[in-house]
């Protein structure tokens, strides 16, 4: 089989992406992604390559509404990644019984990406059955989910304290805590197959990634 060159430079990047982040291969993801999307998969590497957060966008109130979001979507939206909803439905008799929508905020063709900096956990079950249900039907081949390493926990202890977005100061460790969207609380879903088959890239954000 004749490797392309995009292929090749999508692999690279992975290589490179490897180095900085946590990562986790379900069902062979990232053999799909560089073999049958690899135009796309060098946009998600680049994406992740170019990322850094500051102590100030940790310490900012507002969770998953913080600048750490907005810093993909800001990349990615004018590369025509997009939010996706898909709906399905229940008929008994020609009468809907039941009706369920799935929501993944980037798809771009057959390739879904989603981040969970700091949401509940979840959070994690929705994108998954999301995931599950898009690749079910053959709306996406593939998916993409990035949160965060625990390897941040340690830096967000050393940062202290922080104001929440109604002005109460806590520690910054309880923001951050346990019941939210980091690795340790993915893997074990993935590991029950809560993906469904579909093929995934769990990548976690460590402070490599920190500016500074």
């Amino acid at each position: 089989m004749t490797i392309s060159r995009a292929s090749i430079e999508a692999s690279d990047k992975w290589d490179e992406v490897r180095s900085l982040y946590e990562c986790y291969d379900y069902q062979n993801c990232a053999a799909v992604l560089t073999i049958e999307f690899p135009d796309l998969f060098s946009e998600i590497c680049g994406v992740l390559l170019a990322f850094r957060f500051t102590d100030e966008q940790v310490l900012a109130p507002g969770g998953n509404e913080s600048q750490i979001p907005k810093a993909f979507s800001e990349v990615l939206r004018p590369l025509g990644w997009r939010e996706r909803q898909f709906t399905t439905k229940l008929l008994v008799n020609d009468k809907p019984v039941s009706s369920d929508t799935h929501k993944v905020d980037y798809v771009k063709e057959q390739v879904a990406f989603d981040l969970e900096w700091n949401s509940k956990d979840q959070t994690f079950d929705r994108d998954l059955f999301a995931f599950r249900t898009f690749y079910q039907y053959r709306a996406i081949a593939a998916a993409v989910l990035v949160t965060r390493s625990n390897d941040l926990d340690s830096y967000f202890a050393s940062l202290g304290g922080t104001t929440d977005k109604y002005g109460t100061e806590r520690e910054l460790k309880s923001k951050y805590g346990a019941s939210t969207t980091h690795m340790r609380k993915l893997l074990p879903r993935l590991d029950a197959g809560r993906n469904g088959g579909c093929p995934v890239l769990a990548i976690g954000i460590t402070q490599k990634q920190r500016e500074g």
